[in-house]
């Protein structure tokens, strides 16, 4: 039967007829409606940190809805775990005087980075600086100006005319950045958006030295520096914001995923308080932004719940212990003569690149490749039509992580054995 679901990211003319049903989920496990048993290599979409089925926060989330389910935070109407929730971030972020404003995804977020960017400058009387810069590869979601700021050019092409006033720099150079900002001018720029390991974009770790070289021109230009952390926070890459390994301190933080692991809907950004105080301070005046959902109690429960298993299992330190054991289970394929390259070794995101002339020769490869190694029970998955791509939950053992390997490995021969 013809499904009445319209799949996001998806070709629906193959996908119709035969979506693949999950059924249920358990730590690191998921079942399709066959009962057949698959490794998440992937955590859902980079999210599901803390493993699936805990029991913790499906019980903090009922026991909040029977108290108070949902209602809006907008003006000056909130409720408790919300309140909790925010300071509990404000403290892990690092940045002095952390604000949380809470929305329901990375895409949200995002959005509501660049547009506190844009209007922090103009409450500071310089309205002019509205030109926003990312990196090539990245991936800030698909709201508005998420996909103006893409560096994923098939995520741009075919919706028309997106923002005019951003540009995208060279993902490894900072000095590139440099060049860009000399020829905007950094008068008219308000915001550099980077991830801390490019995720979406191919599950690229920064070179050596250009995180801290990117974030000293921003200041020394007086340019706000954005870490998005939607895919790296909460322990993807270890530390709670992503940034921490880099001694990082940025003036604006995007989150979501793994703040709840999954188990909810929750995004957000964290300002730094000499960015927050522009609009926090008297006189003042009315932000007119934010999503409905904002501060949801429910939500907000899930995340108090998950923060307390990340804390209590110290999930950041095993993501950082565990990211070489991942990187080596992968890199024998390095060698593979369909393998251009294999990247990993900063937290649990690693990638198998596929060979160029490989690929060109034959067309929808990798997608071959990503249903062979689903077949074999593994979750991978494909981006940019050319990297297999794994970011398994953060309760994986090595010996989880030597199947990961073994089975995406054998995955790939089976393609290429035809």
């Amino acid at each position: 039967m013809e499904t009445r679901l319209w799949h996001p990211f998806a070709n629906m003319a193959e996908v119709k007829d035969k979506p693949f049903l999950v059924d249920r989920a358990e730590g690191v496990w998921i079942y399709d409606t066959d009962g057949t048993r698959y490794l998440d290599g992937t955590a859902g979409l980079w999210y599901c940190n803390a493993g699936h089925g805990r029991a913790e926060i499906v019980d903090a989330t009922a026991a909040q809805m029977r108290r108070l389910d949902s209602y809006f935070t907008f003006g000056d109407f909130s409720n408790e775990p919300a309140e909790r929730l925010a300071t509990r971030l404000s403290e892990l972020a690092p940045m002095e005087q952390a604000r949380i404003f809470f929305t329901t995804g990375g895409g949200e977020s995002v959005d509501t980075a660049a547009k506190l960017a844009r209007l922090y400058w103009a409450r500071r009387g310089e309205p002019q600086r509205v030109h926003i810069v990312s990196r090539r590869h990245s991936y800030h979601g698909t709201n508005g100006f998420g996909t103006s700021l893409a560096g994923i050019e098939v995520n741009r092409d075919g919706f028309g005319p997106l923002l005019s006033d951003a540009t995208r720099v060279a993902h490894d150079d900072a000095e590139d950045l440099r060049a860009a900002i000399e020829r905007i001018g950094a008068e008219n720029i308000a915001a550099f958006f980077a991830e801390p390991v490019i995720g979406a974009g191919g599950a690229r770790p920064p070179e050596p030295g250009y995180l801290e070289a990117a974030a000293k021109i921003c200041a020394e230009h007086g340019i706000l520096f954005v870490a998005d952390s939607v895919i790296c926070g909460f322990g993807r890459v270890g530390g709670w914001f992503g940034v921490e390994r880099w001694g990082l301190r940025p003036d604006l933080i995007t989150f979501a995923k793994g703040v709840t692991s999954g188990y909810l809907p929750l995004g957000g950004v964290a300002a730094a308080g000499h960015v927050a105080d522009v609009f926090w301070e008297a006189p003042g005046s009315l932000v007119a932004h934010g999503p409905t959902y904002s501060g949801h109690p429910t939500v907000a429960a899930a995340a108090l719940a998950n923060l307390d298993i990340l804390e209590r299992e110290d999930l950041p330190g095993r993501a950082v212990e565990l990211e070489r054991p991942l990187l080596e289970a992968l890199l024998p394929l390095r060698e593979h003569p369909a393998v251009a390259d294999v990247r990993g070794g900063v937290g649990l995101i690693a990638a198998v690149e596929l060979d160029g002339e490989l690929l060109a020769e034959h067309k929808g490869i990798a997608a071959r490749m990503q249903l062979a190694i689903r077949e074999r029970g593994l979750i991978v998955r494909v981006l940019g039509g050319s990297t297999l791509v794994v970011s398994p939950p953060l309760i994986i053992t090595e010996d989880e992580i030597g199947v990961l390997g073994k089975t995406m490995a054998e995955g790939i021969d089976a393609v290429l054995a035809g």
